[in-house]
């Protein structure tokens, strides 16, 4: 296991809006007629908000599977790497990661989606389990004609990002799991926060989210107060019952028992002011990981968002990285003179 330390650094600007792309090209746009229902949104009818924080063209869907409306985003790319498929934090919509996805390489295809129960996604009546959804995010890839991607987790969806990487090694090239946990062994954070945690009030009120952004997120939360305003205003809150069903998916969950069964290459990304996830639960994950390597950021749980122009770079070289099986080259045997 590898552990490096990065210094802190000033919040990245959003960068300038980009011209809209071209739209997906065949094999993109349309899932196989029999699975799905696809519906196209187009990327003008979004808000204009959305459209600053999100300067480089998304094609969003909205896929039936189930019953369950699940709404997705992909961002093109040019198709020589493999694509990244993004498991988001409780109670995140798919726009809040846009900053993060806007800084990297752009010729990486992204795939973005909401969680039932969250943002544009229908709610479901009944509760859900990760491995159930881990099996949902490998129909929806099927059906947006995906086959194997790497995959990011961050927080709650690093959990998911977990159980895919497990149950479908097949499709999970490489893992990223970003200021997340094992599940119920983990090193817990303060009452305070976790009972904060707890409510999906956050969420729902704007002006509370934005107050409490300093205890729950640490970092550079506690620096900037308009990072919390900003912040705050991109959440599209589906209501409570789909945070619940959310919480009810990681009760009793561990991963810890079979995390030394996940082969692929993984990295792991922590903060080191983390009110959530306190750091030791990230090296028990680098440890427990064959193929792990650990990156501690000096920021908080959202480092993602707030260190986006640092991160990136550090997850581009990893996406890059082709590992290689070690070579062993014996000694020539050479005779003993007589």
């Amino acid at each position: 296991m590898k552990t490096e330390t990065l210094p802190d650094a000033p919040l990245p600007e959003e960068p300038a809006q980009q011209p809209q792309a071209e739209p997906l090209p065949a094999t993109r746009r349309a899932p196989r007629a029999r699975a799905a229902k696809v519906v196209a949104e187009a990327v003008a009818a979004e808000p204009q908000a959305k459209k600053e924080i999100a300067p480089q063209p998304f094609v969003f869907r909205t896929i039936e599977l189930d019953g369950q409306s699940i709404r997705t985003a992909v961002r093109p790319g040019k198709g020589h790497m493999t694509p990244l498929l993004i498991f988001n934090g409780i109670g995140a919509n798919l726009e809040l990661v846009f900053p993060f996805v806007a800084a990297l390489d752009s010729d990486l295809e992204v795939i973005a989606f909401d969680v039932p129960g969250v943002g544009g996604s229908s709610t479901p009546s009944t509760p859900y389990r990760f491995p159930g959804l881990a099996r949902l995010a490998a129909r929806m890839l099927d059906y947006l004609d995906y086959g194997q991607v790497a995959a990011i987790g961050v927080s709650w969806g690093g959990a998911l990002a977990q159980q895919f990487a497990h149950d479908y090694p097949e499709r999970c090239k490489k893992l990223i799991l970003a200021a997340t946990a094992a599940g119920a062994v983990m090193v817990p954070g303060k009452p305070k926060v976790l009972w904060r945690m707890a409510s999906p009030r956050r969420y729902i009120q704007p002006s509370y989210g934005a107050h409490i952004a300093p205890d729950i997120y640490g970092g550079a939360f506690r620096r900037d107060p308009k990072l919390a305003m900003a912040f705050a205003a991109k959440v599209r809150s589906s209501g409570k019952l789909g945070y619940y069903w959310q919480l009810f998916a990681g009760l009793g969950w561990t991963s810890v028992h079979w995390l030394h069964k996940i082969q692929q290459p993984t990295l792991v990304l922590a903060g080191d002011d983390d009110p959530i996830i306190p750091l030791i639960n990230m090296r028990l994950i680098a440890w427990r990981i064959p193929n792990a390597e650990l990156h501690v950021i000096d920021d908080g749980h959202l480092f993602l968002v707030t260190r986006a122009e640092t991160v990136a770079p550090i997850i581009m070289k990893f996406l890059h990285e082709e590992r290689q099986r070690a070579i062993m080259h014996p000694r020539l045997f050479a005779p003993k003179a007589s």
